[in-house]
């Protein structure tokens, strides 16, 4: 049986004056596919095998190509959206017809010039299209280890949940909501650690550091902060989690950690607003008298 979306090799069974006439060995005639005459190798005759990926044309016939395309059935694969229309997106996968991704299977919206992660799989008209919701193609288990590094790309995104993401384009990783702080999309890439390995194998993803380690890391970013914007920023251990993660990218919890280290280390004063970086050894002392 020929499969749609596949690479195999079938047998010539006659030419034409627009190219030839492939079939599996002993296939009915009407089921005889066409590989156009632009992609015919010199040579070839009847009975010849030859290797070639089955689709649908523009017309919605079946049709061979030896070209090779970014992505088969059972795959994943990185793809970027070339159109985006009221019926759905298209994708560039390296085909004359581009893949159709429709808006149901897209966990969140797509935009033009941007590369996502799709898996392919044929609709009930025995068309192919892509789907972001790619859970089905990725393992559960790896043999990842608490807090090792790993790297994957967000297909989908929950408000309530957190962000998924295939780990190795390979396995299934989860963001937390608690965890997902940053204007990632759908289609970045992510780094991350190992937070949590669950009983079924699935990974929790930290996208901080543990947080002896983190807290250098925002701190340092908060001195940056202060540095950039002449030495003041209007936030302090009152402000909403919204406003220190829009200016900070990093959660009420981790800012609060942070600040009293920076304090404690004389780097910075709390004041009624906001909080102040110390720029000299003067003004550290004068705080220090202070307290």
């Amino acid at each position: 049986m020929i499969e749609l979306g596949m690479n195999q090799t079938l047998i010539v069974m006659r030419d034409s004056s627009i190219g030839i006439f492939l079939n599996e060995d002993g296939g009915h005639e009407d089921n005889d596919i066409l590989l156009p005459k632009n992609q015919v190798p010199d040579g070839i005759k009847a009975g010849d095998e030859i290797d070639v990926f089955v689709y649908r044309d523009s017309e919605d016939r079946m049709i061979a190509t030896r070209k090779t395309p970014k992505i088969v059935m059972g795959e994943i694969a990185v793809l970027k959206v070339v159109e985006v229309t009221p019926i759905g997106a298209f994708l560039d996968w390296g085909l004359e017809k581009d893949l159709f991704l429709p808006f149901k299977e897209q966990p969140n919206k797509v935009e033009r010039g941007r590369s996502y992660l799709v898996g392919l799989y044929l609709d009930n008209s025995e068309r192919l299209c892509a789907t972001m919701n790619i859970t089905r193609y990725l393992e559960e288990k790896s043999d990842y280890e608490k807090n090792d590094t790993v790297s994957g790309i967000i297909y989908a995104i929950s408000e309530d949940v957190g962000a998924f993401v295939a780990i190795d384009n390979k396995y299934i990783g989860l963001i937390p909501k608690k965890e997902f702080y940053g204007n990632y999309k759908c289609g970045d890439t992510v780094e991350g650690r190992v937070a949590n390995i669950k009983e079924d194998g699935k990974i929790d993803i930290g996208l901080r550091q543990v947080s002896y380690k983190q807290m250098d890391v925002d701190a340092e970013l908060i001195l940056a902060k202060l540095e950039e914007n002449d030495g003041f920023l209007n936030l302090n251990d009152k402000s909403s989690p919204e406003d220190i993660n829009e200016e900070l990218k990093m959660s009420k919890k981790a800012f609060k950690r942070a600040i009293g280290r920076l304090w404690k280390e004389k780097k910075i004063d709390l004041v009624d607003d906001g909080i102040k970086l110390l720029e000299n050894k003067e003004e550290a002392k004068e705080e220090t008298k202070e307290d």
